[in-house]
């Protein structure tokens, strides 16, 4: 009953920009926090960043100084603006919703997003 739906990866070259977008919808009775991690090949899902509902911000250290987290709270979105841009930065970018929604109101729950490509070029 939630869905995210990621929007603005693509392809760059190293030092470049990119703003990663993604925008929740459905039955949503509160959230946790939204955010977005990355998995690269031979690598676990990993953070990246975090905005928790009391405007909290968790950003993972191979991205601070980088990596801006934002959200648009009246539209459920969350943005990731990634300046700088390495290659090692390349991997599917995951928007995650950690909340409770219409059907599940006990417990949060992790809700994730389809993934966005970013590959950075040398």
């Amino acid at each position: 009953q939630v869905q995210l739906v990621e929007s603005g990866g693509g392809l760059v070259q190293a030092g470049g920009s990119l703003r990663l977008s993604c925008a929740a919808s459905g039955s949503i009775i509160s959230i946790n926090y939204m955010g977005w991690y990355r998995q690269a090949p031979g690598n676990q899902r990993e953070l990246v960043a975090t905005i928790t509902g009391s405007s909290a911000i968790d950003y993972a250290d191979t991205v601070k100084g980088r990596f801006t987290i934002s959200r648009d709270i009246a539209k459920n979105t969350v943005y990731l603006q990634m300046n700088s841009l390495k290659p090692e930065d390349t991997a599917v970018y995951y928007c995650t919703l950690r909340g409770r929604s219409g059907v599940v109101t006990f417990r949060d729950r992790d809700y994730w997003g389809q993934g966005a490509q970013v590959t950075v070029s040398s």
